[in-house]
């Protein structure tokens, strides 16, 4: 499934991770990542059975431990500006959360926890949530910080990371929205068929918007044409969420599969307004 919520209180580590692997663009069930780090209810998921489903997915996991707070930032920092998602585990070790960007002072997490999953917090939040304390075992007098940090890092080249910012959190984080995150993987699947990632060598090509600047009329039309009636709104909706997935990925469509693209989206849209509204039976 998409960015969603935890359905209990132990599997917050593979969501995490699958999370993590929707920013790469690598889509997994978090069944899948629970069975093969053997998460169980108990005990929940540490970074070692975290890092073994990692690996099964082609990516590496170190972990990384620092005691001091501004050079923990600043390493997250560099992970997050290279669009390498990074795990944290925060309150005390308790709890798993996904840090995909920084911007303006703010980092841009994805917690399970929270109904809207995608979260933005302030450094001054983020870092006494991750601050982990242990007492000297020789000293019991001193106590010890540690923030560990636990970037996914892909062993091959990703054409498709998710491009976060405040906006876009801001805007997925809207009740209207929460459909549009639980079926994200769904969205970008569907994309992928028509679209591909914009590169330095791209040319000739069209974004998603001039897309359907272009040809949104004639698809709403046709679709509407065809089924008989579809609730306009509805169908808009749909084009904006492939709207907002094709550009958080950087999307764009080649100018020569300009009417394939045409022909994938009205086939994309149709199939939604028969499952929506339901279909009367054809050439019968």
């Amino acid at each position: 499934m998409g960015i969603e919520p935890q359905p209990n209180l132990w599997q917050c580590g593979p969501f995490a991770l699958k999370h993590a692997l929707i920013v790469l663009g690598i889509f997994a069930e978090q069944r899948t990542i629970t069975r093969i780090a053997a998460s169980r209810s108990t005990y929940g998921t540490n970074e070692v059975q975290l890092r073994r489903a990692a690996n099964h997915f082609d990516c590496s996991m170190p972990m990384i431990r620092r005691h001091d707070p501004e050079t923990a930032r600043k390493e997250l920092l560099v992970f997050l500006r290279r669009g390498i998602p990074t795990l944290l585990c925060v309150d005390e070790w308790n709890h798993w959360v996904t840090a995909v960007k920084a911007e303006d002072g703010r980092f841009i997490l994805l917690d399970s926890r929270e109904k809207a999953v995608l979260t933005i917090m302030r450094w001054s939040v983020l870092r006494k949530r991750w601050i982990h304390s242990e007492q000297d075992k020789y000293d019991r007098s001193h106590w010890e910080s540690m923030y560990d940090l636990h970037p996914v890092i892909p062993k091959f080249r990703i054409d498709t990371k998710a491009r976060f910012s405040l906006a876009r959190a801001q805007y997925l984080r809207r009740p209207e929205n929460r459909v549009l995150s639980q079926f994200w993987d769904h969205y970008l699947v569907d994309l992928m068929t028509i679209a591909r990632p914009r590169t330095s060598l791209s040319i000739r090509v069209l974004s998603m918007g001039e897309f359907f600047r272009r040809h949104e009329r004639l698809i709403l039309s046709q679709v509407d044409y065809w089924h008989g009636a579809i609730e306009r709104r509805g169908a808009m909706k749909i084009l904006k969420n492939l709207h907002f997935v094709a550009d958080t990925y950087g999307l764009v469509i080649p100018n020569e599969d300009e009417k394939r693209a045409i022909a994938g989206i009205t086939a994309i849209l149709t199939l939604w307004a028969a499952s929506k509204f339901g279909s009367h039976p054809v050439y019968e």
